[in-house]
């Protein structure tokens, strides 16, 4: 899988409308996304099967704004090596917002595009139609017809001539899941003129030269609420707050240092973390909080998984490798079996687990943090992630999540 790094001028990945496009083999998907970003984003070729693994680019589509469009590898690909690349076209549905499923009029749609709209169907994702080679004299009727029976917004296009290009584009806007676009980090917690206190530490794990994503996602949706910050170190917190005249709206604090944050934060001034930002932002904050219950039933011996949404150079004190284990290993008084995922591959077998504790998901979208949530949920798994279960097992859960009102009473009720 090709990752898109965001510049410094880009918006993350994770925070754009992720559009995916699905079909068989030769079915014009490549050709399809390098019509859609005007530029030439993936390898066009005669030759069935020349897209081998997801490939994406990013992109402005207004009125939208940036999203990432994903050209996949053919449902119908075929052999040993066919098989994986379905598996890893079937993987990217968890964290494709709209989806476009490219029907070519000169094999008409069977089994494998059903199978692939019922599997988009089940996870409630939006699907756009497009039959594509319309400059070709080929009878487009039958893939017409097929998207029409299924109620799918369906366009006729061609690559070469960009007939429909547009119209195709229009659908997309249409079908867009309005929840899923320009979701704020501290949307309801602050507004004009309101002062956010931000605690960075900078140690070993921050980047030299520059701050995490969580800390600048939310430095810039404090600019977008006519907002300011105040970014300080953990052992500036106190003194910051006392010198200011005016309380701050809101302290937030990375969670390796949450234990001092809040002990110098007084009672009074709403309280949270990064990571509690995230999980509300990419996820499910309440199915987060009920899982952080289930470390209280853990016992020695139980198998936890660890897994992070992305890859990273591990440091000495990894908080996913060594802190987490560690915490959670006193807090059981025993030890535990760990597994660890990265990057996009979550376990799609979650069952034998007795606990999966995830990452902030601050890399990825808010559809794939849900769908791995979902799958949890299936599986009969508590999921949780770093930021709830560091602020559980430093006893400041409860107060981090006040600003949260229905976490906050799940919480507490249990």
């Amino acid at each position: 899988m090709i990752t898109v790094m965001p510049t410094i001028n880009d918006t993350p990945s994770g925070s754009r409308l992720h559009i995916s496009i699905f079909g068989r083999r030769n079915a014009g998907k490549s050709s399809l996304i390098n019509a859609l970003t005007s530029q030439r984003a993936a390898i066009v070729s005669p030759v069935p099967g020349t897209t081998t693994d997801p490939v994406a680019k990013t992109m402005e589509m207004l009125p939208l704004g940036p999203v990432v469009i994903t050209d996949t590898a053919g449902i119908d690909d075929s052999g040993d090596l066919g098989a994986l690349r379905v598996e890893q076209t079937l993987r990217v549905i968890d964290r494709t917002d709209l989806a476009v499923l490219a029907l070519d009029p000169a094999c008409p749609p069977d089994a494998f595009e059903a199978d692939l709209l019922l599997r988009l169907r089940a996870q409630r994702r939006p699907v756009v139609a497009a039959v594509t080679k319309a400059d070709l004299p080929i009878p487009p009727e039958a893939a017409l017809l097929w998207a029409e029976a299924r109620n799918l917004p369906v366009a006729r296009v061609s690559t070469v001539t960009r007939e429909g290009i547009e119209e195709l584009k229009r659908l997309l806007i249409n079908a867009a899941p309005a929840v899923l676009v320009n979701v704020g980090v501290l949307d309801g917690l602050i507004g004009p003129g309101d002062c956010a206190v931000l605690v960075v530490p900078i140690d070993k794990a921050a980047p030299k030269g520059r701050l995490i994503l969580p800390q600048v996602m939310t430095i810039r949706d404090a600019l977008d609420h006519d907002a300011f910050t105040l970014v300080v170190k953990e052992r500036e917190l106190k003194f910051a707050l006392h010198t200011l005249t005016v309380a701050p709206k809101l302290v937030v604090t990375d969670s390796q240092a949450v234990l001092k944050a809040a002990a110098d934060t007084p009672e009074e001034i709403p309280f949270t973390t990064f990571s509690i930002l995230m999980a509300r932002m990419k996820g499910d904050l309440d199915q987060l909080v009920r899982g952080v219950k289930a470390v209280e039933r853990l016992r020695p011996g139980a198998r936890v998984l660890v897994a992070e949404a992305c890859t990273h150079h591990r440091q000495a004190d990894d908080i996913g490798k060594v802190q987490i284990p560690r915490w959670l290993r006193q807090v059981v008084g025993g030890d535990i079996a760990f597994a660890f995922s990265s990057g996009p591959d979550f376990p799609p077998d979650l069952a034998s687990y007795d606990l999966v504790i995830h990452c902030g998901g601050c890399m990825i979208n808010r559809q794939e943090m849900l769908s791995r949530g979902l799958k949890a949920d299936t599986a009969g798994v508590p999921m949780v992630n770093y930021g709830v279960f560091l602020s559980h097992v430093h006893g400041v859960l409860e107060r981090a999540l006040k600003p949260f009102p229905s976490a906050y009473l799940t919480y507490r009720d249990g």
